[in-house]
């Protein structure tokens, strides 16, 4: 990278720059950090984004520049595909920052940890879009377990001389998203990094300390505990690229039931306040919860009111996966309630199926952490932005 194009000049005491920052989002979702960060300022402007996930890229698309004519979708703006054929084929814009999360399945706790994974490897196409970005600032989020895995230590190489970040030095820390003013318990890495002719910018500081967490309570206080309506509204359809999904739908359309098999109806009245599988009489316990009377007490679990969600995952919708009964309802949480927790806005469009949709809530970053995230990241770039007719104006 060119020492000119970091050459910095001091703004104005007291004066924020109006400069607009060129972000670009890989692997990016539904675009929860995408969301937080122009949350926190509108002036962070998505020029690309990256989502191989059809369903998600179309969501990305109706919240972040995207048009609808005749119930088409169209945006200049979003790749749905391969991020390795993005970068076959297209252009990658210069940008100021580049954010991104990788699937972090293959060394996720839960599951096999497969280190062969090819989803491990998808860090590779984010750091060569980071060398052809050439941004000042880079943000990978990933699960803590990230830190330990063999496809970090290769990350590391990549920083040495000669390796394709070798302009490029980083921090990383576990950071919870309730200590941000998230309604969820939910630890995740972040890596930022930054150019060697540029101070390291930190993290951003907890605004929330556990004594005054968000409680599941205070998120849905106006959330009405009733649930009617079975499956998604008939809201028709949209065209995304050769692909059909049903939508549009705000966040506040998603407060919908499921249908559920007998044994879950049966098992949910006994579940008390804060319970779980343990809870359950012998008759109603699968085999396999009665051969293991210890681990997980999450399982068929119910949130409190009092505390912050657990992790919101890609299958909450499902009650043995997880604490995701109601408090005192007998079913799961809607989507709704999830996409409250994760901080979506009332106001949100989503575009696929329920498990689609489902699925691009679990794997938003919380939009509380986007927000500190961009709060730190536009004091580092005006700390350290160049002049310009705007900002003299």
């Amino acid at each position: 990278m060119s020492t000119s194009r970091l050459s910095a000049r001091q703004p104005s005491p007291g004066r924020r720059s109006r400069r607009r920052v060129r972000t670009l989002d890989l692997f990016a979702g539904a675009g929860g950090l995408t969301e937080g960060m122009r949350s926190a300022s509108q002036r962070f402007a998505p020029v690309r984004a990256v989502e191989w996930e059809p369903a998600a890229a179309a969501t990305f698309a109706l919240n972040h520049g995207g048009r609808i004519a005749d119930d088409e979708l169209t945006s200049d703006a979003v790749f749905a595909g391969d991020i390795a054929k993005w970068l076959e084929h297209d252009d990658v814009p210069e940008v100021d920052v580049v954010v991104g999360g990788p699937p972090c399945q293959g060394f996720s706790n839960l599951g096999k940890r497969d280190v062969l994974d090819e989803r491990n490897l998808l860090w590779r196409e984010y750091a060569t879009t980071v060398s052809k970005a050439r941004p000042q600032y880079f943000v990978l989020e990933n699960v803590p377990a990230f830190l330990t895995s063999p496809q970090y230590g290769v990350f590391l190489e990549e920083l040495s001389a000669g390796g394709m970040l070798a302009d490029y030095t980083f921090d990383a820390q576990i950071l919870n998203a309730a200590d941000y003013g998230a309604a969820q318990s939910r630890k995740r890495v972040v890596v930022i990094g930054h150019h060697k002719d540029l101070p390291a910018p930190g993290f951003p500081k907890a605004t929330t300390s556990q004594d005054d967490w968000l409680t599941l309570g205070q998120a849905l206080a106006r959330v009405p505990a009733g649930v009617t309506a079975v499956g998604l509204p008939d809201a028709g359809a949209i065209r995304f690229g050769d692909r059909r999904f049903p939508g549009p739908f705000s966040t506040r359309q998603l407060h919908v039931g499921r249908k559920y098999q007998d044994i879950s109806l049966r098992r949910f009245p006994e579940i008390p306040y804060g319970g779980s599988r343990f809870d359950l009489p012998d008759e109603l316990k699968a085999p396999c919860w009665r051969k293991h009377t210890s681990g997980s007490g999450d399982v068929m679990g119910r949130l409190r009111w009092e505390d912050p969600s657990v992790t919101i995952r890609t299958e909450f919708h499902k009650p043995e996966k997880g604490r995701y009964l109601h408090p005192v309802e007998h079913r799961v949480i809607t989507h709704y309630e999830a996409a409250l927790i994760q901080g979506f806005p009332e106001d949100y469009r989503w575009a696929g199926s329920f498990t689609q949709i489902a699925r691009q809530i679990g794997n938003a970053v919380p939009i509380p952490l986007g927000q500190a995230v961009g709060r730190l990241l536009l004091d580092a770039l005006d700390a350290h932005a160049p002049a310009s007719v705007e900002d003299a104006a």
